[in-house]
């Protein structure tokens, strides 16, 4: 009994230091960090939360057919330094849904460059549970130009 209150007391006081105390939160940490390392070019830190063999698709919204495409995390590995833009991408209201070591994160989205509005969209992520932690190994996003919503984050600061 005194252990799992120990426990309970630790786990409080990490919450209110802002550590990372649940899968669900370490999965939207995960999330979080490889939008952060699209902005900062950062490869080392991207690869901690991607796994290089994954995929990701994209398909623009709004062509006639559907646009896809799709490469390997290790190729957006490689490009990331190569970026000449300074991107930014934001989420909110994340559906995650955790299964073991498998996750998955459905939630919508908006995409900036340079600092000006470029599309908005849903990203599907899949997380595997590894020894490192939480890590993206793939997933899907739609890429919409027009009817975009106004985020709830508001504009970007």
């Amino acid at each position: 009994m005194l252990a799992a209150l120990a426990i309970a007391g630790l786990t409080v006081l990490a919450d209110a230091q802002g550590i990372v105390t649940t899968d669900r939160d370490a999965i939207l940490a995960a999330v979080q960090k490889f939008f952060d390392t699209m902005t900062s070019k950062d490869v080392a830190s991207a690869r901690t939360v991607l796994v290089p063999d994954g995929r990701m698709f994209s398909v623009v919204d709004g062509t006639a057919p559907p646009t896809f495409r799709g490469r390997t995390l290790q190729e957006f590995l490689d490009m990331l330094p190569t970026y000449k833009e300074t991107y930014r991408e934001r989420f909110w209201n994340p559906d995650v849904r955790i299964q073991g070591p498998i996750a998955v994160v459905w939630t919508p989205y908006d995409f900036w460059i340079d600092g000006k509005f470029s599309h908005c969209g849903i990203d599907a992520f899949n997380l595997v549970k590894t020894p490192e932690g939480w890590k993206i190994s793939g997933g899907i996003y739609t890429v919409q130009r027009e009817g975009c919503a106004p985020s709830p984050l508001g504009p970007l600061k």
